[in-house]
């Protein structure tokens, strides 16, 4: 099973909220997921995100892909811990 780490959306018309989760691939943008990693809010100014960086750990070193959003929160809060 191919593993995808990507934005599930909630929220509603014009108000996007989103989870971080590690998905099944073939799997709809929607659909069920394995496991919620975080949330991304990105009408928030500021630190939008909120990311449990060990579970992303552990989906990365088994082989899931983070999508480029993703992969830029991620980023974003390895600096930030490493910063503070």
């Amino acid at each position: 099973m191919a593993v995808a780490i990507r934005l599930n959306r909630k929220g509603t018309k014009d108000r996007p909220y989103y989870k971080i989760v590690a998905v099944d691939s073939r799997k709809r943008r929607d659909g069920r997921y394995i496991e919620q990693l975080g949330t991304y809010d990105p009408l928030v100014e500021g630190t939008n995100y909120c990311i449990d960086l060990e579970k992303a750990d552990k989906w990365l070193s088994v082989g899931a892909k983070p999508s480029e959003t993703v992969a830029s929160i991620i980023r974003k809060a390895r600096t930030a811990t490493t910063k503070g």
